[in-house]
């Protein structure tokens, strides 16, 4: 039996609710148009978001009877929001994340370097957002309960499974005994230490790193902007790192180098904990105010990820299938990037317009994602959490040049989370002019976003179907494309046509027109009237046309289209 914790949560600022286990004395299956994700973190709860906006049902399990315990993953960047946006949950969010977008790196009492995080009259969001995870989940947890696509079963745990070719048995634990679940899907989001991972044996490719951390939760009144503040080499932690976030509701992020010799459990103590948070209050001048502990955990650094994450029918999502270190905020934004991918591939095999193959590009497309990060991420955890002593005079010898040098400083910038382009991806157009167009918008690559005189944003008109945007002039669509596009709707793929209308005309064979310039064509799509752009349905570039020619889009989705009746398209 399998007994969560019915007790709430404690928190100074957030009140925790205790949900009503599920439980069924009976087998359970779930039918073919049913997607059954297992964990209701973040991620799972995304995941399921996004296939319920595809038209798929969920069955969304947690071993837990309520959310999330502390801040845990902290800042979402834009990609982030946009993803949740297409989720529908970004708008509750940002009724209490709080934007920003520049953070300090903090020497001997001097600003070494001010990282500026670059924006555009086009974004829809801030580049950086914080928001502590268990109010994230509420707001996902909103959405969610306003989808009838979705039921969630609280307190079942998954103890076992067994897969067979077309279906996956989950034995599932609650308060009341176990029952067993049939599904034809399953998507692994159950975390770091996914049981599903570790029942598979499957094994983590990459590095762990010596580094551990503490993260320590405070209510405190301090008269700092939000910002990053990260403190190298304190006085009264040398050689180490320390960084503050603010949070909403008077809370203060912590997060400092635990030394090598201290266990995470001695760590953890409640003295050794306030005798951190006031030494370095007291270093920055602040230790004449009240603060109160919230909430604290011990993390170490990882870069790890799975070969592949398509196992036939379970498929792994976020820090199930990698475990990136959370320097430049890349655990999970990067989680949320596989979400969006594979919902929308899941959904067209659910559905029935594509075939099992695609799934096999949603691991080329974030395996590849996850190993360029753990790439990245090396470089900037050693320059936090210096391995050696040899790391550890490089960069104090890169931070003493860089108070007086400017030239310096941004040589250890870390790049924060991005998005990957995916250039490598089968999906991408073999038959198009992507060679001899600009780089920035190769296939792949995220179509920019445009924000329009309505106030109104491209991202919102594309979420969830391949989208043809062409560049018009009188109304003018390239000859036979609409007649091309609307055969694949007969088939069942979600997609349609929008109209950029450099002269403001409307096309009246496309499902929008929206009105740029000319200078807007050039300076976000390098292109003019008469190009035309194939974009998946999380905004990646799937092929590029100055001039298109009939039939390539069909070509391009030949890939990995379902035959339609028995004859392939």
């Amino acid at each position: 039996m399998h007994n969560p914790a019915t007790e709430p949560r404690k928190s100074l600022y957030y009140n925790y609710q205790v949900y009503p286990y599920f439980h069924t004395a009976e087998a359970d299956a779930a039918d073919d148009q049913t997607v059954t994700v297992v964990g209701a973190g973040p991620i799972g709860m995304t995941v399921a978001l996004l296939l319920a906006k595809q038209g798929v049902k969920v069955i969304l399990l947690t071993a837990e009877q309520q959310l999330s315990e502390g801040s845990r993953a902290l800042v979402y960047t834009k990609r982030s929001m946009e993803i949740l946006q297409a989720a529908g949950a970004a708008e509750r969010i940002m009724t209490k994340a709080l934007p920003w977008t520049h953070g300090n790196s903090i020497y001997k009492g001097q600003i070494a370097f001010r990282m500026a995080s670059p924006t555009s009259v086009h974004d829809q969001f801030a580049p950086l957002n914080n928001l502590q995870q268990n109010w994230l989940e509420h707001f996902l947890l909103d959405s969610i309960q306003q989808q009838p696509n979705i039921e969630v079963r609280w307190g079942n745990k998954v103890s076992d499974h067994i897969q067979e070719n077309d279906q996956v048995t989950l034995t599932i634990e609650t308060s009341e005994g176990s029952y067993t679940h049939h599904a034809k899907w399953v998507v692994a989001a159950d975390g770091g230490r996914s049981p599903i991972r570790e029942r598979m044996k499957l094994r983590m490719q990459g590095a762990s790193y010596e580094g551990r951390f503490v993260i320590a939760d405070i209510r405190i009144k301090l008269d700092y902007p939000t910002e990053r503040l990260a403190y190298f080499s304190p006085d009264w932690n040398p050689g180490n790192t320390i960084l503050m976030h603010r949070e909403p509701d008077s809370i203060w992020r912590f997060d400092y180098q635990l030394d090598p010799a201290i266990s995470p459990e001695e760590a953890l103590l409640p003295e050794n904990l306030h005798k951190a948070v006031n030494d370095q209050l007291k270093m920055i001048g602040k230790d004449h105010l009240e603060w109160e502990m919230d909430w604290s955990t011990v993390y170490s650094a990882r870069a790890l990820t799975l070969d592949r994450y398509v196992h036939n029918r379970i498929i792994f999502a976020g820090d199930a299938a990698h475990l990136l270190p959370i320097f430049g905020v890349r655990g999970a934004n990067t989680g949320f990037q596989d979400a969006q991918d594979i919902a929308w591939k899941l959904a067209g095999v659910v559905k029935g317009w594509a075939s099992e193959k695609l799934l096999q590009s949603y691991s080329c497309d974030r395996v590849g994602a996850a190993r360029e990060i753990i790439a990245e991420a090396g470089k900037s955890t050693r320059f936090m959490a210096p391995p050696t002593e040899g790391y550890r005079l490089l960069r104090d010898a890169v931070l003493s040049l860089s108070l007086e040098h400017e030239f310096v400083r941004p040589l250890y910038h870390w790049r924060t989370s991005r998005p990957h382009a995916y250039t490598l991806s089968p999906l991408n157009s073999a038959c198009d002019d992507n060679a001899k167009m600009n780089e920035i918008t190769e296939n792949g690559a995220l179509i920019p976003n445009l924000k329009f005189a309505d106030g109104s944003y491209l991202y919102d008109a594309i979420s969830g179907k391949f989208t043809v945007l062409a560049i018009t002039e009188q109304g003018q669509l390239p000859a036979t494309l609409s007649a091309e596009i609307t055969a694949l709707k007969v088939q069942g793929i979600p997609i349609q046509i929008i109209a950029l209308a450099v002269d403001g005309q409307k096309s009246t064979e496309a499902e929008h027109t929206f009105s740029i310039t000319p200078e807007i064509a050039a300076e976000q799509f390098f292109a003019q009237a008469g190009a035309v752009y194939l974009v998946r349905p999380e905004h990646h570039i799937n092929g590029r046309w100055m001039n298109y020619v009939e039939q390539s889009i069909t070509q391009t989705l030949n890939q990995f289209l379902h035959s339609a009746q028995g004859v392939t398209v």
